[in-house]
């Protein structure tokens, strides 16, 4: 860390953390956000931010600010600084974007511990960042992106296999992203330059998967006027990529079974013996092991597909990426539709956190493309998503139960509601431990605890 920026008022406060950071450190202090130059020519490691100076913008403001940052500085880190009257204004800006936060009045050992913080932080993106430059294309790492350690994990796994021949077997809840993932492992394996055939097995006629995979000869059935090359004749030196495999029918689980054993098999009607080479992707979000133990899938092709096993988690379990899931498919629409739409109304984020999204990433992305085409200004407003995501979000339920309070009170009754239930729900799931509930959470222990003692949230209750 080498060069940081502070945005404050308070001279004594800038001199406090300017003290705190060594002599190495090259330190810019400006009073005002708009006095900053975020340019190329100014590399900035660190902010810190005085909350104050946030308070006149909209949550889509700082979520800007953080954008426009870290487009020219991707590792760029931001601390906000709050007095307790506003700890809930900084708690927001660290779900807006922000890394952690100071509480007035500030103290150097508080310094000290968040300083110490985003430096690990820092350490792990470098890691990473070191492991995307040496293994992942460029082309990727938007996709790669995350802040999930679930995720990370099946990044993890892919970087592992790909490069290998080993058949590998998807699973996920509906939209999670299979066949995205399907296509990481072709694009980093040594078949990248040849072909990614995609078959999805649940979307074709049970009489036709089987020629749809190996092909059938002419007059092999009725309406077979021509031969016809089957998807594992397309994907030689390259990949093939079986979604929803647990559909298919026991008569094709026994020619595919073949395959997977000596790479042969013969087209529909056909006695030539034919051999492919091709890697096979199965992807399913059934349970097979469950249907092989009950006779639906064959026992011995469940164990040859389940050579590599990556399970990929449902949105609702990966929250923390969604504002950057947001940004990705936004600046997709922009390519496809070009309607200058730069982010989200207020509100609209937090709609997205308190969804519990039972189509995952392809809802998401149905979502915002249709609220994209219905809009007709720079943002997405809430007009333009449908109710089921909209009515049964906390702010608008504190609208309609506070409808004699402004707005920004009414919003933060939802925000309030949502920290709540957030943790309770965390340390549910941890048994009540704060370190690994604060991990997940991308925040300290010590904040962690502070928002449970804000909002009454006894620890103890939850752990076994």
């Amino acid at each position: 860390m080498k060069d940081v920026l502070i945005v404050c008022k308070d001279a004594q406060i800038s001199r406090l953390i300017q003290s705190k950071l060594g002599r190495v450190v090259t330190v810019r202090t400006v009073s005002d956000i708009g006095l900053a130059e975020i340019d190329n020519d100014h590399p900035i490691d660190l902010v810190f931010m005085d909350v104050v100076e946030l308070a006149h913008k909209t949550a889509a403001g700082f979520e800007k600010i953080v954008r426009e940052f870290r487009r020219l500085h991707p590792l760029v880190q931001f601390i906000v600084m709050a007095p307790k009257s506003m700890v809930r204004q900084a708690v927001m800006a660290v779900r807006q974007g922000a890394d952690d936060y100071l509480t007035y009045p500030i103290d150097g050992e508080e310094i000290d511990l968040v300083l110490k913080s985003v430096q690990e932080n820092r350490l792990k993106d470098q890691e990473l960042d070191y492991l995307r430059d040496q293994f992942w294309k460029s082309d990727w790492l938007d996709i790669i992106h995350t802040k999930n350690q679930s995720m990370r994990n099946v990044l993890e796994r892919v970087r592992s296999v790909a490069p290998t021949i080993a058949t590998v077997l998807l699973l996920g809840d509906t939209g999670t992203g299979k066949g995205l993932m399907a296509r990481l492992i072709h694009r980093h394996s040594h078949r990248s330059d040849g072909p990614f055939v995609s078959l999805h097995c649940g979307a074709i006629p049970e009489t036709l998967v089987e020629s749809e995979l190996f092909g059938h000869e002419k007059g092999a059935f009725t309406g077979a006027d021509r031969r016809k090359i089957g998807k594992f004749e397309m994907a030689q030196e390259g990949t093939i990529f079986l979604d929803e495999i647990g559909t298919i029918t026991h008569a094709t689980q026994i020619k595919l079974l073949q395959v997977l054993q000596d790479g042969t098999f013969n087209r529909v009607g056909g006695k030539d013996i034919l051999y492919t080479n091709a890697r096979i992707i199965g992807a399913t979000n059934a349970d097979l092991e469950k249907m092989a133990e009950t006779g639906n899938f064959r026992k011995d092709l469940y164990y040859r597909l389940n050579v590599f096993p990556i399970e990929l988690p449902a949105l609702r379990d990966r929250k923390e990426d969604l504002p950057h899931l947001v940004t990705l498919f936004l600046a997709n629409l922009e390519k496809k539709y070009g309607k200058a739409i730069t982010g989200l109304e207020s509100g609209i984020a937090d709609a997205m956190q308190d969804y519990s999204w039972p189509g995952n990433l392809r809802e998401l992305e149905n979502i915002l493309e249709r609220a994209y085409i219905l809009e007709s200004g720079s943002l997405l407003r809430s007009g333009s998503f449908p109710d089921t995501l909209i009515i049964g979000s906390k702010i608008v339920q504190a609208a309609n139960e506070s409808k004699s309070l402004p707005l920004s009170e009414a919003r933060q009754i939802a925000i309030d509601e949502f920290e709540r239930t957030y943790l309770e729900n965390l340390l549910k799931k941890h048994k009540g431990r704060v370190n690994v509930s604060a991990k997940e959470a991308h925040i300290t222990t010590r904040q962690l605890s502070r928002l449970a003692a804000k909002h009454g949230v006894d620890k103890k209750k939850y752990k076994s």
